[in-house]
């Protein structure tokens, strides 16, 4: 009698999924965490595309709840405008543009907060699910609130970057539009990371600690240079010395220390900027060449060839990009396609050093 009180127990239960369809609670989260990193990914690309075509200082407010829709009747969008005009660039930049003009850049803009948002959403969504389903390991839990004080933070520091540019110069401060870019990184690196982690279980080989320190020098040097290229952009540099590998001629261009105190020429001088971020960026792909090949050649390293070969591939891909940038003197879609482009090297690297540091006897 116990034993059909169990069967007839068991047989009002729902049929479970056969194995094959079950999703690993930690396989799900991590592709949830993928999704957000795959939004930040277009985000860090939208938000140079919005300051490529100088759209960035176009919303002159801040309404976080708000602002989720922009001006749906012509009243509403000659409102926008006559805000738009009380600030310095419809004053000193573009005086005079029409209001269909005013709308172009406008939805540029528009386009990168609502996709902030959206991330929000997705990440607040997403953590509300998997912790109504008990989905979320206990040790994961610090990790998420960090990302989610990191993204309000975020949001925080893009307006305080825009601000700058609401004042007398219709310009954003270079230094916060770096702070900016490279708070986006971290949370997209972060995401990422703790993604890798939910996915790979099995550990590695062991592998020698020196080529570890490499890979992980290499990425420091990696964000050193698209952090560069953050002040590159800041400052417009791009649009001056367009040619490859001389500029003005010299291999060190004239003007490169003017100003005084001299660390401001690192910052705020166009030579010095530019310059720095063709060395940082030259000696990143070179390195990344020389690690990817110590890693093919070494019989112990099979395991992390695959990464490897990804890195001298991307690598040579962003290289190429930035100097047809360059050359071509800054087309949006090129311009834009390297800066994704240095997402993609830093998700290699770090994804590299994940596999390198993940290995037995580390």
């Amino acid at each position: 009698p116990k034993v059909d009180l169990k069967m007839s127990t068991i047989s009002t239960q729902a049929t479970p999924l056969p194995e094959s369809r079950r999703i690993p609670p930690d396989r799900a989260v991590a592709s949830w965490l993928l999704a957000c990193c795959a939004l930040v990914f277009c985000m860090v690309v939208l938000g140079g595309v919005t300051r490529l075509t100088d759209s960035g200082l176009s919303m002159v407010r801040w309404e976080p709840a708000s602002g989720i829709l922009p001006p749906l009747s012509q009243s509403a969008w000659e409102d926008e405008f006559d805000h738009y005009r009380e600030y310095p660039e419809y004053r000193k930049v573009n005086t005079g543009i029409s209001l269909a003009e005013f709308k172009t850049i406008f939805y540029f803009e528009y386009a990168h907060r609502v996709l902030g948002r959206s991330i929000g959403l997705v990440f607040a969504l997403g953590f509300a699910y998997f912790l109504w389903r008990r989905r979320l390991p206990p040790a994961l839990a610090p990790h998420l609130i960090v990302m989610f004080a990191l993204g309000g933070l975020q949001g925080l520091l893009g307006w305080y970057m825009v601000k700058s540019g609401l004042i007398d110069v219709p310009q954003v401060s270079q230094y916060r539009l770096v702070a900016h870019l490279g708070a986006a990184i971290l949370i997209y690196l972060y995401m990422l990371w703790v993604a890798f982690g939910l996915l790979e279980h099995r550990p590695a080989p062991a592998v020698a600690t020196a080529i570890r320190r490499a890979a992980t020098g290499l990425g420091l040097l990696a964000l050193i240079t698209v952090l560069s290229g953050g002040f590159v952009a800041g400052l417009k540099a791009g649009h001056a010395f367009n040619t490859f590998p001389l500029m003005a001629g010299q291999w060190i261009p004239p003007g490169y220390i003017v100003l005084d105190p001299v660390w401001h020429n690192f910052f705020e001088n166009i030579p010095t900027v530019q310059f720095n971020h063709r060395l940082l960026a030259i000696s990143t792909f070179i390195l990344a060449l020389v690690l990817a090949f110590r890693i093919v050649r070494d019989p112990q390293l099979e395991g992390q060839r695959g990464p490897a070969l990804w890195l001298a591939g991307v690598a040579t891909v962003q290289v190429a990009l930035g100097i047809s940038t360059l050359l071509m003197h800054v087309p949006v879609a090129l311009a834009a396609a390297h800066q994704g482009m240095a997402l993609g090297l830093l998700s290699v690297i770090l994804y590299l050093i994940f596999k390198l540091r993940h290995s037995v006897g580390r």
